[in-house]
């Protein structure tokens, strides 16, 4: 979002710099003095909060892989040796491990946040995939990173998933069993997978800070959406980044850091499986394996479609889907907040959701595998029934006509943005 600078450098080695590489008066207009819609809630937050979490783990990752030994015969050595021996090693593994689970609670978070309030919608369609490209690298790395410890569901959960590639045999013989012994190296999962997946899983990163990179990039191109669903239309209804938002950002980042902190010191394996803590044995198989509770939806649908190949299809194309939600919402209105029929579905959404992670942590047997099926229909249902209909047929509420007006009420002083305001705010866009 463009906007007049008023950065002025402030000494000698600022202003030298200021003519040759402007990067502190760009971090001036993007980060401080960035125009913000004033009724941003706490829901907001998250996208620093995720910043937090990014850091942490390329931190925490770095540090732990100056001492893991990606080998079939002492990864999983290598993993209580930074446990017991390495000074603050124990610190840097569960900071590591929780982080990596806070980081998808929060992008979870994130997304549930963009789909209510239409954060997908004209003009911010290329900001929005950019976040599901995100999304996508996050279990990507997350799957790999989940290999390392090299423990029982570890090696087994990489045998199971890695398989899902042979489904395709059914399409081309031949060529899924090719994919899956391109990936393991070999005839089945050992230290060459292993390998494989720990460079991978260190790469990856660097190229989701690149993406993340294009994200923030695009959102100060086209700014943040808010409840509204109402662009800023004059300076009242904005506020300056600094010190409004990170002072915001902060207080619900203490908040984060509290249950982040606690996860670490008091219940760092709480979120994560026992089975993990057996080393890895090919001769054994556990009793149930199950991935991490972030990919436990996805798992969930997986095992509800009776046909392997479609299975997999569906697991994909429940994230792919997230790609097309700008096209396949026909509503003009953004904000959920005044969509009275949709809100129903929304939440019935979320619900869905949550019972999908449930059940995908169930056996896949009986009342469980009845019950995946019904909410992996309303799952794509929902995307593709729900929205394009319902935006059709459903009759919004009346939207506010400025976010000064939201905030202060109809009829107020639109006073106290980060200038003057203007005299009468244009009809807002999206209606």
């Amino acid at each position: 979002m463009s906007h007049p600078s008023t950065y002025e450098p402030s000494n000698g080695f600022s202003k030298w710099l200021d003519r040759r590489l402007p990067v502190l008066r760009l971090m001036h207009g993007q980060f401080i003095e960035f125009p913000t819609p004033r009724n941003l809630n706490y829901l907001w937050t998250f996208g620093g909060i995720l910043s937090f979490c990014l850091v942490v783990q390329l931190i925490t990752g770095i540090v732990l892989a100056m001492h893991y030994v990606p080998s079939g015969d002492q990864a999983f050595s290598s993993i209580e040796h930074i446990m017991r021996d390495v000074n603050w090693g124990w610190l840097m593994r569960y900071s590591h491990a929780v982080g990596g689970s806070m980081f998808f609670l929060a992008a979870y978070i994130h997304i549930a946040r963009g789909l209510y309030y239409g954060s997908y919608k004209d003009p911010r369609e290329i900001l929005w995939i950019l976040g599901v490209l995100i999304f996508l690298l996050m279990m990507a790395i997350a799957f790999m990173g989940y290999s390392l410890p090299w423990g029982q569901m570890s090696f087994w959960a990489v045998t199971v998933i890695t398989n899902l590639f042979s489904s395709f045999d059914t399409i081309i013989p031949g060529v899924g069993s090719a994919i899956v012994r391109w990936i393991w190296g070999g005839y089945s999962v050992s230290e060459t997978t292993l390998n494989r997946l720990f460079s991978l899983h260190y790469l990856l990163p660097f190229i989701l800070v690149g993406v993340v990179g294009l994200h923030i990039w695009a959102l100060h191109v086209v700014g943040n959406n808010n409840p509204t669903g109402v662009e800023i239309q004059s300076d009242s209804d904005s506020v300056p980044f600094h010190p409004y938002i990170t002072m915001k950002d902060a207080f619900a980042m203490s908040l984060f850091w509290m249950i982040f902190a606690w996860l670490i010191f008091f219940a760092p394996n709480y979120l994560g499986h026992s089975d993990n803590y057996i080393e890895a044995n090919p001769l054994q198989t556990p009793p149930h394996i199950v991935p991490e509770w972030y990919f436990l939806p996805q798992y969930a649908i997986l095992r509800a479609i009776p046909s392997k190949l479609l299975g997999v299809i569906a697991m994909f194309a429940s994230i792919l889907v997230l790609f097309f939600v700008s096209w396949l919402d026909t509503s003009k209105v953004r904000s959920t907040k005044y969509r009275p029929i949709y809100k129903w579905f929304f939440w019935l959404f979320i619900f869905t959701c949550i019972a999908l992670g449930y059940l995908g942590a169930k056996p896949a047997e009986g009342v469980y595998l009845f019950y995946a099926r019904i909410f992996t229909a309303y799952y794509f249902i929902h995307f593709l029934v729900v929205m394009p209909l319902i935006g059709v047929i459903e009759r919004p509420k009346p939207l506010p006509n400025s976010i000064t007006e939201d905030v202060l009420g109809k009829g107020s002083s639109p006073s106290g943005g980060a200038g003057k305001p203007e005299a009468a705010p244009a009809a807002p866009e999206n209606r």
